[in-house]
């Protein structure tokens, strides 16, 4: 029996509380910078930061993602991230997914693994679900002083060669959405503070909590063309929020180009193709707006998504926007 327009809204209602509770949570917990991996292809790239998106695609999943940051730049960041996910039992109501992300910013090499759980409520009979996430892993930190360049003799960094730091991940978030047309998510990746270099009272690097949001909404503009604004949003406290803007058409299903801004960041362009049913590539080129556009050629980021399933969870026939 298709549920009403009533019952709908009394279904809402009676989640209100159980929303605003888990956003006081993750606003209330000392949310501070912490240097979490930049996409610009982020809407296709939710896991790594919201658990609660894995197993959503009712598939099982596997991405592939290669960020080149601030071309020409000695010692500019790069990133590897590959991660998969999948639906489980006959329900696919429970969804199960694991990350890796490796990072090297000059003498810092950086590499993440964790492990996602996910459930999802099913609200109505037109497919909205309200999914929770938790997040759970290791990340360890190496920093090889070695290769750095030291012009001061005496400076204090000499005293170190090799810097490693293994510490825990929690994470926890939440994403509503219809199966086709929108989505919105809040998370917490990482809710606890990791300080490196504590042994040096010559400088310390703390990392604390990020607080995520991300949205989106597919606009059928034409019989073959598809219109998808959508937003992420990076907020610490004592610092100015980081807002990533896109809009993206995609036209017979099969092909995908956008431009997105980074509020006083950066300007990109995106593309994408996808080559088969299950599988998706994805480029994308940032022109930097700041100083330090003066000194590299921008950024590259490449991404893939390999997807399969049968039967009633083969959705990709039918292809998802995000």
């Amino acid at each position: 029996m298709k549920t009403t327009t009533t019952e709908y809204i009394k279904k809402m209602a009676q989640l209100i509380p159980l929303l605003g509770m888990i956003t006081m949570a993750l606003c209330t917990s000392d949310v501070w910078a912490q240097q979490d991996s930049q996409y610009t292809q982020y809407m296709y790239n939710t896991q790594t930061i919201n658990p609660a998106y894995a197993g959503s695609r009712g598939v099982f999943g596997l991405t592939g993602l290669y960020r080149n940051q601030w071309i020409g730049l000695d010692g500019a960041p790069e990133t590897f991230n590959f991660s998969l996910n999948s639906p489980v039992g006959e329900l696919e109501r429970v969804g199960l997914g694991l990350n890796f992300t490796k990072d090297q910013l000059g003498p810092a090499d950086e590499s993440t693994i964790t492990g996602d759980f996910s459930y999802a409520i099913p609200l109505n009979d037109n497919n909205v679900k309200l999914a929770f996430g938790i997040k759970g892993g290791i990340n360890l930190l190496n920093v090889d002083y070695s290769i750095l360049n030291i012009y001061n003799p005496d400076d204090a960094l000499q005293q170190f060669n090799i810097d490693d730091r293994l510490t825990p991940i929690v994470g926890a978030g939440f994403l509503l959405h219809n199966d086709e047309t929108w989505y919105f998510g809040m998370s917490v990746p990482n809710f606890l503070e990791t300080t490196h270099f504590d042994d040096s009272s010559v400088s310390n690097a703390t990392e604390k909590a990020a607080l995520y949001t991300i949205g989106g909404y597919v606009f059928q503009i034409a019989d073959n063309t598809k219109f998808k604004p959508a937003v992420l949003g990076k907020f610490v406290a004592g610092s100015p929020a980081a807002l990533d803007f896109s809009a993206n058409f995609q036209f017979y299903d099969k092909f995908t180009i956008g431009a997105a801004y980074r509020l006083d960041a950066a300007f990109s362009a995106l593309a994408g193709f996808k080559v088969t049913d299950g599988l998706f590539l994805g480029y994308s080129y940032d022109y930097g707006i700041q100083e330090l556009a003066n000194y590299n050629s921008g950024s590259h980021e490449v991404f893939l998504r390999f997807e399969l399933g049968g039967g009633r969870t083969a959705r990709f026939l039918s292809p998802r926007f995000f």
